[in-house]
């Protein structure tokens, strides 16, 4: 893992402010004496049922998924709010394409909360439409959940902007090495910008990797060339595999009017992008069409649909001890990098001030740790 530079950690320092607004009204998740897990952390995330005679101090039975998904549902639609504001109008509408991608993606979870019976909501973090969170104007829906038992999911955000963004963010926790996944689509201007990212668990020096696709040998890097190479090799063979690179370039090659923005080994990334992309990122924009939403909506289902395999499947499992606890530092770090990396993209899209809120709400709460196993 590499360490961050110092200039890093003054950008990371200086971003945390962002954290405030939108914690405004709800608690921190700092650790203050939680169910210590099998792997030695604490999951701060499940207190126990407390009636008390001050309706105020007591703790209710949280929901199944599926029922907290039914409730944000039906306020998401009984409630009296402005109807959304397209941000962009071209052969296909921004705001009937959000909704189109939202559709899709409230099944993805759904599909991933019945296959993890452990996936658990979390409504500290999460915002329904009616909630007054805004970006540009245009309402903001969140569902956040994680499972910090045996499935090991340290973080799902489940996010939708009317009319400008569709994304969802998976960071799994420590027990395996199974990818981080990103997917996020942002329409503006009658252009759709489409992001995907199915993202290593461990630093295989990715950000070195030259134009031509070459590595850093040990002549540059000594014996860490080694560690870096195992890495990258790791990888391929269990998740980076043929089936997923076909898939991602079949249905690249499929739309209409593409452009490819700066990837790994290009000028213009922030440092914050190096060390974070994974070596299959897509990023590309294209026109707003009906059968670019369609195919890239395909598109996500099926890479969600692959990390849902992997994630349940216990081959992924790392050993008990050593490398639990190096996958929880290196995790630790890489959703700081993460971040920044967001909080950049997200004030291009929306200004700085809900860029700011926008980014911390999807990123999770930060000083939340745990590893899990046996909550």
């Amino acid at each position: 893992m590499r360490v961050l530079s110092p200039a890093l950690r003054l950008l990371l320092l200086a971003a945390a402010d962002a954290f405030s607004p939108i914690s405004i009204g709800r608690p921190s998740t700092i650790l203050h004496g939680g169910h210590i897990g099998s792997g030695g952390m604490a999951d701060t995330r499940n207190p126990d049922t407390i009636q008390h005679e001050d309706p105020r101090k007591s703790i209710s039975a949280a929901p199944s998924f599926e029922e907290y998904l039914k409730q944000r549902a039906n306020e998401g639609t009984t409630a009296a709010t402005a109807p959304p504001k397209p941000i962009a109008e071209g052969d296909f509408d921004a705001t009937a394409a959000i909704s189109a991608m939202e559709t899709s993606q409230t099944k993805t979870v759904g599909d991933i909360a019945s296959a993890i019976p452990d996936l658990a909501p979390k409504p500290d973090q999460s915002y329904a439409k009616n909630d007054g969170f805004t970006a540009m104007g245009n309402a903001v829906s969140l569902q956040a959940s994680d499972a910090p038992g045996p499935a090991n999911v340290a973080w799902i955000s489940d996010l939708s902007v009317d009319g400008a963004l569709s994304s969802l963010t998976i960071f799994n926790g420590p027990l395996s090495d199974v990818p981080h996944l990103i997917q996020r689509c942002f329409i503006n201007e009658g252009m759709l910008h489409f992001f995907l990212d199915v993202r290593p668990r461990a630093y295989g020096a990715h950000d070195l990797r030259d134009a031509d696709g070459n590595y850093p040998g040990p002549e540059t890097l000594g014996r860490k060339a080694f560690e870096y190479s195992g890495a990258r090799k790791d990888y391929d063979t269990k998740f980076g595999t043929e089936e997923l690179i076909s898939l991602l370039d079949d249905t690249v090659a499929k739309l209409e009017g593409v452009t490819k923005n700066p990837g790994l080994g290009d000028e213009g990334l922030s440092e914050l992008e190096k060390v974070t992309l994974g070596p299959l990122a897509v990023d590309i924009s294209m026109p707003l069409t009906s059968g670019n939403v369609d195919s890239i909506i395909g598109l996500r289902e099926k890479v969600a649909s692959m990390w849902l395999g992997w994630a349940t499947d216990d081959s992924h499992a790392h050993r008990p001890g050593a490398p639990v606890n190096s996958q929880y530092v290196y995790d630790t770090k890489y959703r700081q990098n993460c971040y920044g990396a967001l909080l950049d993209k997200y004030v291009g899209y929306f200004g700085q001030a809900d860029g700011a809120k926008l980014a911390a709400a999807d990123s999770g709460p930060l000083d939340e740790a745990y590893v899990g196993g046996g909550s």
